[in-house]
């Protein structure tokens, strides 16, 4: 396969610098006011340059926030690295909304992460101003946007993890360090011994433990410590799958997208400053297979499931607060994060919504393969990207009465939590990926594929039965366009499991992925990246880490002995994990 094994002694010390000019072209660098604590987590009381615990968790989003979770209710110590300052991932620092399969206010996730959903509704509950009808609805949703049951502020997301790690906090068993990064790892044949960390406050701290878990964006322990792994697309004679290219392409990786919230303020002028890359998107039109039916900075798109042309709609809120009836999609109400009918008269001017959308998907290059240069480049080309996809809907995006743009539009910069008043960090579709025990294929996940191998009784389908299911998910098959010119490739799904061997890395024993990183292709990565997937394998991560201490196994032992794998599975279901969909 694409793989790319690496030597920690010879490459450690050049990953680490790339890591540094990566986060710091996020504005993300030591010293920058954005990495100031959060007041709701203690500042963690550690001295000098060594820390041992029994697991280091590398990032804090949803994996790593619910593998820190999972490993301190079975009683280990645990430092959680995250670079920015927020906790949450997907959910907060990079501001997306959660994508969830329709099912998940009754099944198809863990206990605890349909806590953290009731808990971000009772946060609403506690804090705003709700009306007595959204006050009184168990399935409160304060944005009612269209893409998901429960669109809610990024910092909300911050408040409730905060809220649901404090305990664990309070009695020493968790270490948060926030604006901390991996710089390089110390690896003992097929055992990482520890990995160093640079700290906010200019520190580089020696993490030790018997376990490691990478639950950070891109699988940035990967190649630190030299396990191996593949980014990019597979060959079909290598996976089998209908789907994948001729040829394996590992610099053909999902589109990010680095996201902004808006709201907008009617007869109000708040148009931002003509961005420097504003000439190029605006005559930019996507060169993909098949083609991209216009310019990228205008209406319309691909539609996924077809990729037929399509027009969408943009119209936001007047001062009345009335939207009118659109043709198509009103992109405003996609991933609208505040409706003011949730709340008192006179709460909100207007609604607010976040842009995460066709139009600022950024394709000309990807964040994992390239040097520090195509890095930076391509960093900068989506930040132009999405201030320059502002500049146009605020100055040339068509109106419905005939003229053009929306000058009221204004950039959130307070609910993202930073001076530009984009999101803390881009969204992060494909991650590297371990080459695992067992490898999830397109096979397993496509409703085409499982329907023409299953009884014709059957009502309801499913995926591939896994015997070592640590999990379940569901969501179609979704791939953004990409850096190697594919458009769309999306397709439907059946609900799946989520396979232990997808979490163990064929050669390395104490490092198991916490995300976006385990054994999927780049096709099955489409159904498995998505929010309540990424929380349910980093809570069977820091379960699994924390089950091996208990034991003395390791983690390929747990699967490939079946009393062992018995036991571990029976501790997770005693845990709200659900490892089977209902019949």
């Amino acid at each position: 396969m694409a793989s790319h094994p690496s030597s920690p002694s010879s490459s450690a010390s050049t990953l680490g610098m790339r890591r540094r000019r990566f986060l710091e072209l996020c504005g993300l660098t030591a010293s920058s006011s954005l990495l100031l604590p959060s007041a709701a987590i203690a500042r963690p009381m550690l001295s000098g340059d060594e820390v041992e615990v029994d697991v280091v968790i590398v990032g804090g989003g949803l994996g790593g926030c619910a593998a820190a979770l999972a490993a301190t209710r079975m009683g280990k110590r645990v430092l959680l690295t995250e670079p920015t300052d927020w906790l949450g991932g997907q959910l907060s620092q990079q501001a997306v909304p959660p994508d969830e399969h329709g099912h998940i206010e009754t099944h198809g996730c863990t206990a605890s992460y349909r806590q953290f959903r009731e808990h971000v509704r009772d946060y609403y509950r506690g804090h705003y101003p709700l009306t007595d009808a959204a006050r009184q609805n168990p399935r409160l949703n304060p944005g009612n946007g269209s893409v998901s049951r429960l669109c809610h502020e990024p910092h909300v997301a911050v408040a409730v993890l905060e809220g649901m790690l404090a305990p664990a906090v309070s009695t020493g068993r968790l270490i948060i360090l926030l604006g901390a990064r991996p710089t390089g790892a110390d690896v003992d044949g097929d055992r990482v011994r520890s990995v160093t960390i640079a700290t906010a406050d200019g520190r580089s701290l020696e993490a030790s433990a018997p376990y490691f878990i990478d639950a950070s964006e891109q699988g940035d322990l990967l190649p630190m410590t030299g396990t191996e792994y593949i980014t990019g697309a597979e060959s079909q004679q290598q996976t089998g799958e209908a789907h994948a290219p001729a040829e394996a392409e590992p610099d053909n990786i999902q589109s990010f997208t680095w996201c902004f919230a808006i709201d907008h303020l009617d007869g109000e002028d708040h148009t931002i400053d003509k961005p420097a890359q504003y000439d190029f998107w605006k005559d930019h039109t996507p060169d993909l297979t098949p083609p991209w039916p216009d310019k990228l900075l205008s209406l319309w798109y691909s539609r996924p499931n077809t990729l037929k042309p399509h027009e969408l709609s943009f119209v936001p809120p007047s001062k009345d607060g009335s939207l009118p009836k659109t043709p198509s999609l009103n992109l405003w109400l996609y991933r609208r994060i505040i409706d003011p009918r949730n709340f008192l008269p006179g709460s909100y001017d207007s609604g607010v919504t976040i842009v995460n959308w066709p139009q600022n998907d950024y394709m000309l290059g990807n964040l994992i393969t390239g040097d520090e240069a195509d890095i930076a480049k391509h960093l900068e080309g989506s930040r132009q990207l999405s201030l320059s996809l502002l500049y146009w809907l605020q100055t040339e995006a068509p109106r419905p009465d005939g003229g053009t743009g929306w000058k009221g539009l204004r950039l959130r910069k307070d609910l993202v939590g930073t001076d530009d008043g984009l999101a803390k960090y881009p969204y992060i579709r494909e991650s590297r990926r371990i080459q695992a025990e067992f490898t999830i294929l397109e096979q397993h996940i496509s409703r085409a594929e499982r329907a023409a191998v299953a009884d014709p009784n059957v009502k309801h389908l499913r995926a591939t039965p896994f015997a070592d299911s640590v999990g379940v998910g569901y969501y179609h098959l979704d791939l953004h366009p990409s850096s190697g010119g594919d458009n769309y490739i999306d397709f439907p799904s059946v609900p799946f499991q989520i396979p232990l061997g997808s979490l163990i890395p064929q050669r390395m024993e104490n490092l198991i992925p916490g995300c976006k990183n385990i054994g999927t292709t780049h096709l099955s990565n489409g159904c498995y990246r998505l929010h309540p997937v990424e929380w349910s394998i980093g809570e069977a991560a820091g379960a699994l880490a924390a089950h091996c201490l208990d034991r003395n196994e390791r983690p390929r032992g747990v699967r490939n002995q079946s009393q062992a794998l018995a036991d571990f599975q029976d501790l997770l279901q005693r845990q709200g994990f659900e490892l089977t969909w209902p019949a």
